[in-house]
């Protein structure tokens, strides 16, 4: 087993372990730290402690041999209508760089109604997957976590992927750790660089940690499959390549796995398009000055969107949701959604550290602020130092003298 361990002969009750430990998992009694119920493993108290009497044991799987397993995968959410979400594809991408580093094979891994064809297959295969792995069930014809967890743990207990990857949608953050928990594995949530140690086969997951003030890399050494989760929009999808026919492996579903809900009607939420589809994105921050500032903005996304011809959105930061200007949908950033499209225009945003880390997929980045020194403008590549309505005004009237 795995936890922490006191070496009786070493422990000098100097009490530092109690002082720096959050949770209640240790007590010194009679000049010896004893390890309680509350106790984490978290590794606070051997960083501490002087005399190095504490230390963390960590398990490797009985019986299983890391050696076994192989291969990466990644889950290909499907939405309401069976088509597959683009951080699908954009795992694709990502995954497909990392198995040609491993020189492992990747396969995508779906799960559809009973009637579904065979063009998501061939959409997974042009985004970079060397096979699909795919049940036609129409227990997964509903984004049930229950069901999907027990297909998921099911077919990684006997295809042994070494990694597999999951978007960090609604449906993706509930569904990972039940499979986490099944496979008795670890799981790294809203990664936002993945990297590949091809020699020992560990995947570096990096995700923001302490409110975003510092990147964290965590490894999972010991146990099988790695999984972690990513936003939509943190990797670039790759360009579709043309597949003639899709490479397909047909596993049934255990007949024994059953739903516990039943989805008795669907209705539309009224929900405008999702943020992180749009090709051009205008985000705005308190700097506009006011709500209704929002109506220019508007005008500026709608001629953005017409006169490049593609599709145009309003994004936000935090603190204008909290000030009830746009709602959550909007939100863009480490608490918000992350978004990477070809041009973003930033209106009024100092660009806090959990704001930036939502835009790094940006492609192109034109910032307005009246603060030279604000820190949007380091990952700007057109920089404004100017008052956000004079600029917005002339965008919006050289767009319409353009059409």
């Amino acid at each position: 087993m795995s936890g922490l361990v006191v070496d009786e002969s070493k422990c000098v009750g100097c009490r530092r372990c109690e002082r720096v430990c959050a949770n209640a998992g240790i007590e010194v009694v009679e000049r010896r730290a004893h390890v309680l119920d509350g106790c984490v493993s978290c590794g606070m108290c051997v960083d501490a402690c002087p005399v190095g009497a504490l230390s963390i044991e960590k398990d490797v799987a009985a019986g299983v041999s890391l050696d076994e397993y192989e291969n990466i995968w990644v889950f290909a959410q499907v939405d309401a209508a069976g088509t597959v979400l683009p951080v699908a594809l954009e795992l694709l991408g990502r995954a497909r760089e990392l198995a040609d580093e491993r020189g492992c094979g990747l396969a995508a891994v779906v799960g559809e109604a009973a009637e579904a064809d065979d063009d998501n297959a061939r959409t997974l295969m042009g985004a970079g997957a060397d096979e699909v792995i795919r049940t036609c069930d129409d227990r997964l014809a509903h984004a049930d976590a229950e069901v999907f967890a027990a297909w998921l743990a099911d077919l990684a207990n006997t295809y042994k992927p070494e990694v597999i990857l999951y978007g960090a949608t609604n449906f993706g953050r509930e569904l990972a750790p039940r499979v986490a928990v099944l496979l008795q594995t670890g799981l790294t949530a809203d990664c936002t660089v993945l990297e590949m140690d091809a020699e020992a086969g560990l995947l570096q997951q990096t995700r923001p940690a302490f409110g975003g003030n510092l990147m964290a890399t965590i490894v999972c050494p010991s146990h099988r499959p790695q999984m972690a989760t990513v936003r939509p929009g943190i990797f670039a999808a790759p360009e579709p390549r043309e597949v003639r026919s899709a490479i397909v492996t047909d596993v049934d579903l255990d007949p024994e796995v059953y739903g516990r809900v039943r989805v008795v009607s669907r209705e539309a939420s009224g929900a405008d398009a999702s943020i992180t589809d749009a090709d051009v994105l205008v985000v705005v921050g308190r700097g506009i000055g006011s709500k209704k500032e929002l109506v220019r903005v508007r005008r500026l996304a709608e001629l953005l969107g017409q006169h490049l011809g593609c599709s145009a959105e309003i994004g936000c930061t935090r603190p204008v949701v909290e000030a009830g200007w746009l709602d959550y949908a909007h939100q863009v950033g480490q608490t918000g959604v992350s978004v990477a499209p070809h041009l973003l225009v930033s209106l009024g945003v100092s660009g806090a550290i959990q704001h930036l880390a939502g835009i790094s997929g940006a492609g192109t980045v034109v910032a307005v602020n009246e603060d030279a020194d604000a820190p949007i403008f380091g990952v700007a590549q057109y920089k404004v130092v100017g008052d956000c309505h004079e600029v917005v005004e002339t965008l919006i009237s050289q767009l319409e003298a353009a059409e």
